[in-house]
């Protein structure tokens, strides 16, 4: 009899806990390039990062751990590693409970290093976020940093 009411009170308690686990809408704003270098932006890297932040976006709804709205809206600078108040207004206008904000900091064709935090749409509240240094200026590098970056700092399970 105590099996069948626990059994009992577990269906009936399952959509609850469903609920409580339902992927979170995140609005996911293109990378930021921040090059800081000598040198002017190139063409393959305008694409990259481009490229990069589709992957990211791909990679967050993948995870089924978010419901992933992509705003059309950019914005031109970082602000000490959060997002701006510009970025948390849209996530808010899009219904959004968090905001993933992005860049990639460039200091030489050897030296790069890709950022992002996401943070709690109303409150600024900073959630989970990391960086990672990169060697080269490819493709291989940049996409090698993005899977780095999502495993050891945005997926990573507490």
């Amino acid at each position: 009899m105590k099996l069948r009411l626990a059994a009992l009170i577990a269906l009936l308690l399952a959509p609850v806990f469903q609920a409580d686990a339902a992927s979170q809408k995140i609005v996911v704003f293109d990378f930021y390039f921040d090059n800081t270098s000598p040198e002017p932006t190139s063409a393959a890297e305008t694409a990259r990062i481009k490229r990069i932040s589709d992957e990211l976006r791909a990679a967050l709804q993948k995870s089924g751990d978010y419901e992933v709205i992509t705003s059309a809206e950019t914005f031109d600078s970082i602000q000490q590693g959060k997002c701006s108040s510009e970025e948390m207004a849209v996530a808010q206008k899009q219904g959004a409970t968090l905001v993933a904000c992005s860049w990639l900091q460039k200091v030489s064709n050897l030296i790069l290093n890709l950022n992002m935090v996401i943070e709690d749409a109303k409150t600024g509240e900073l959630l989970m976020g990391g960086s990672v240094d990169i060697r080269g200026n490819t493709d291989l590098s940049w996409d090698h940093g993005l899977r780095y970056l999502l495993k050891e700092h945005i997926f990573q399970k507490s």
